[in-house]
């Protein structure tokens, strides 16, 4: 039984996710503040449902903080958020979260999204590790390198790569990625592919790997080392 963290200061809707998530057969745990949610951490979450407004610490820095830590690196987030507008969107995707819920919402499409991002997240692959052109990505320990060297790189930038090193050498449409890395629910314009496909080859640039990010021509971006 997967266990899904709800952080979020409104006791309302905290009882309405428990009530929604263990009905979908899951375990939950709650936390009003970001200082409870790491309070909780011990008890091994296998998803995070934040909200953004928090008192204190807000939840888009309690996402930062998650990413960065190599205990916490591998949790899938959800941001939950009164704030719809696409640069919000983005940004909470930006820091970290593997994707983004607009309040007011529907409990049942919550549980869907809960359960479309745990699947994610396990990719299907029994690797641990994916080699394409010397450039090597861990997928426990969510860790880039190359001969040794290792590459700093943000959390949307590592879904993307991830995505593209377990389906090397197959082209891709802005809109292919955006449902299969943003997730097919989060409505952010095809241009945020890109900005963030330039961030990614600016990484790869330390190691001399950006040339293995290939723009199609008419179609999108392909990663391969042919």
């Amino acid at each position: 039984m997967a266990t899904v963290m709800i952080v979020d200061d409104e006791p309302d809707i905290r009882e309405v996710m428990r009530f929604a998530l263990e009905e979908g057969g899951f375990r939950t745990l709650e936390a009003g503040h970001a200082d409870e949610a790491r309070k909780l951490l011990p008890e091994h979450p296998d998803l995070v449902l934040l909200d953004w407004m928090l008192p204190g610490r807000s939840g888009l820095e309690l996402a930062a903080q998650l990413k960065q830590s190599p205990k916490t690196r591998h949790v899938p987030i959800i941001m939950v958020s009164a704030r719809g507008e696409e640069e919000d969107r983005v940004k909470g995707l930006d820091t970290g979260a593997d994707d983004y819920i607009t309040k007011p919402f529907s409990p049942r499409e919550m549980v869907a999204r809960v359960n479309a991002v745990l699947r994610r997240s396990r990719p299907d692959d029994i690797n641990d590790q994916t080699e394409i052109g010397g450039l090597t990505i861990d997928n426990v320990s969510h860790r880039v390198s190359a001969n040794g060297i290792a590459i700093d790189i943000a959390p949307t930038e590592y879904r993307l790569l991830h995505f593209f090193m377990t389906h090397a050498d197959r082209a891709f449409s802005r809109s292919q990625l955006l449902d299969q890395v943003w997730g097919d629910q989060v409505y952010v314009e095809e241009r945020t592919v890109d900005v963030h496909v330039r961030r990614l080859r600016k990484a790869l640039e330390k190691t001399g790997h950006e040339n293995l990010l290939q723009t199609v021509r008419g179609v999108g971006y392909r990663f391969s080392d042919k």
